[in-house]
Order: C-alpha cells, then structure tokens, then sequence
C-alpha cells in the first residue's frame, strides 16, 4: 500500500549510495520538532492481519427461565369459575408477576412468586371444590329433613 511504503524522508534509513554529507543531513532534519512531535503512522495492514488472526466468538448465556412454571391457566380458570374470596384473583396476579420476571430474567424472583401462585390456586381450588360439595349434599338433603 502506499502508506507502507511512502514514508516521510526523516523516517527512511539513508541509501548507501549517498554521501556521508547528505547522510549527516537527512541525520540533522530528522530531529527536527516537527517530526518529532508527529508519531510513525503504522501500517492499516499490520492492523487488519491482527484483527483477522485472532478472531473471539461472543456467546451470551441467558438462564433457562421455561422451567419456571407460571400457572398462568390454571389462575383464569380459578379466577373466571371457581373464585372463592378472591384468591383467583390474587393468583392470577402472581402468575401475571412470574411472566414478568421471566422476561426479566430474574430467576430467582419468578420461582418465589411461582410458588405463591401454586399456594393461591391450590388455596381457591380445594375450598371452592369444599363449598360445591356442600352445596350438593344440602340439595340432596335439605336441613329440614334433621
């Protein structure tokens, strides 16, 4: 490239073909404050071949957030059916949270919050499955029958 091999004359080692005269010369400008203050500009080649040797591979590891169960269903069916004092509602919202956490990245959080979710469902479900029973055996049969 000429870069590399036009360099200014106060760079250049003197031919041999010169005289011991013109060599004291070119020996006397190159210490001159202009070229020294300015640094040798390297070669763009010498920079692209170290670049292109040492390729690196960036791969970014994220956590495996879908082992993380949401509850995410089974929250809208206690929420829409079988919502007994709320608790569907509370455990639609934690599910809601652990989605949130999840895209986050925050492993840590969206587990804790799963396992209140699991707590709320398990909660609404078993009394509102308890009060259908109830309800049916008082159907079946009526209080004033005792």
């Amino acid at each position: 490239c000429f870069a590399c091999i036009a360099k200014p004359p106060a760079l250049r080692p003197p031919s041999p073909a010169l005289a011991p005269a013109a060599a004291g010369y070119l020996m006397e400008s190159s210490s001159c404050k202009g070229d020294s203050l300015r640094p040798p500009v390297p070669c763009k080649h010498l920079v692209e071949k170290k670049t292109m040797t040492n390729p690196t591979t960036v791969i970014e590891i994220y956590p495996d957030t879908t082992e993380v169960n949401d509850y995410y269903l089974w929250s809208i069916f206690n929420f829409v059916y079988l919502n007994f004092c709320c608790l569907g509602f509370i455990a639609l919202a934690y599910s809601l949270k652990v989605r949130d956490k999840k895209l986050l990245n925050d492993l840590n959080g969206a587990v804790e919050d799963a396992k209140t979710a699991r707590l709320f469902n398990i909660t609404s479900s078993a009394l509102a499955t308890f009060c259908i029973i109830l309800i049916f055996i008082f159907l079946r049969y009526p209080l004033t029958e005792y």
